[in-house]
């Protein structure tokens, strides 16, 4: 007998006891970010690796390491699985002149892949809600999007998740600072750690992220990004502040936040729970304004984020989130001429927008019913051939919170019953 197949290492299977979670988890945020005006776009699972090395950088951890990327043998393309969005969704913008009309509000959602070191929280095939704003250069809209995830947490049911921003300044504000933080490392030399050396010269900021417990109060110590800011873009790091402010949401200053992405600029934030471990960040992003012209199109202020979906789950699990997919009727059927009459009687059911589980297989009264019980139903409607006989179903309530007594009707006051009392 041959070996079963596994899954890769990194790419797992959601099953179906866990889906009513995560059908609940998209609704909700695909019904708050309608709230906001935010239309939903589609992209492709694979890009050209070209767009990722010039977008997100040639000397981030994800386009060194992490990016599933390969040559196609049938024409030589250079292609990699994607490990973020926000380049992809960029590129469509571009191409297909998105914004010639007008600013957009875009979101996306999907599996992203990069290959990390497995855990909980961090796996190889992941999956993003991403959403992106174009067009827009005030701090208006990097408010919105921040207010928007804190409403998102509110509707889910997640709990003490804390908001860090921070801004990193535009380019030339970055390259002064960047001398100076070099500059500052170099004289502490003998606490950094090798990635930390390797990205000295190449990516300076993203040491003050290190994880690495030996640097954290060097880099605790280090000048601030936040001191070296000129007047408009401190103006807008300020105007973003007064809007969570006067929005009621609270935040921390985070002067070491950098994001792990070369295509930001001012504005950063992330949302993080103390509740995953290592894993900590459920949300994050920020200004990207030099994109959209870095990758072919015209000068477009741009900001956005991504919502890491399988954290998001496991806090959902953490705080007892419940999803209800239970149907609302088991059709109970005993006997040849029940068994042939539950079908039609079924669909009859489901034209009136009523869910029902439809008995298969046959099995006696008693094991249909423990079946109905285990499946949660609100009702259980019985039929057997004397009920066939008579015209009539019985209706059985199942749960201790559905009022009511069991009770013989005909099919169409069943249908007129069940639509009154389960609006």
């Amino acid at each position: 007998m041959s070996n079963k197949f596994q899954s890769i290492k990194g790419f797992y299977d959601i099953l179906p006891e866990a889906t009513p979670l995560w059908f609940k988890l998209e609704d909700t945020a695909r019904r708050v970010l309608a709230q906001y005006g935010y239309k939903n776009i589609r992209m492709p699972l694979v890009e050209p690796t070209e767009l990722f090395v010039r977008s997100v950088g040639e000397h981030t951890d994800i386009v060194e390491k992490e990016m599933y990327a390969w040559e196609d043998a049938l024409n030589g393309d250079k292609l990699t699985l994607r490990p973020e969005g926000t380049a992809g969704c960029v590129r469509a913008v571009v191409e297909h002149n998105l914004t010639y009309n007008g600013p957009q509000r875009l979101w996306y959602t999907g599996a992203m892949f990069r290959h990390e070191n497995v855990q909980k929280g961090r796996q190889r095939q992941f999956h993003q809600i991403g959403v992106e704003a174009f067009g827009f250069d005030t701090p208006e809209v990097d408010a919105e999007q921040i207010v928007l995830l804190a409403r998102l947490w509110r509707e889910l049911g997640i709990q003490d998740v804390e908001l860090q921003i921070n801004s990193i300044g535009d380019a030339h504000e970055r390259a002064e600072y960047r001398n100076v933080l070099i500059a500052y490392f170099e004289q502490h030399a003998d606490l950094l750690d090798e990635d930390a050396k390797r990205r000295l010269h190449s990516n300076p900021l993203r040491i003050l992220d290190t994880k690495n417990p030996r640097m954290q109060a060097m880099c605790e110590s280090a000048p601030k990004l936040i001191d070296c800011l000129g007047v408009e873009t401190r103006a807008h790091f300020e105007g973003l502040c007064k809007r969570l402010n006067d929005a009621g949401v609270t935040y921390t200053i985070n002067p070491r936040l950098v994001r792990g992405l070369d295509y930001y600029n001012r504005t950063v934030f992330e949302w993080v729970t103390t509740k995953l471990g290592a894993q900590g960040t459920i949300a994050g992003g920020g200004r990207y304004d030099t994109l959209v012209e870095r990758l072919g199109g015209d000068v477009t202020p741009a900001c956005g984020f991504g919502i890491g979906l399988e954290r998001v789950f496991l806090l959902m699990q953490e705080y007892g989130v419940q999803a209800d997919e239970a149907p609302d009727v088991y059709l109970v059927n005993v006997g040849e001429q029940a068994e042939s009459a539950a079908f039609s009687i079924a669909e009859q059911l489901r034209n009136a927008n009523i869910q029902v589980v439809l008995h298969a297989g046959g099995g006696s009264f008693k094991s249909q019913m423990k079946k109905a019980d285990r499946s949660h139903a609100k009702y259980a409607l019985i039929l057997g051939d004397d009920e066939v006989a008579n015209q009539q179903v019985t209706l059985k309530p199942m749960l201790a919170t559905v009022k009511g007594e069991q009770q013989r009707l005909s099919v169409e006051a069943a249908i007129t019953y069940l639509t009154t009392h389960l609006s």
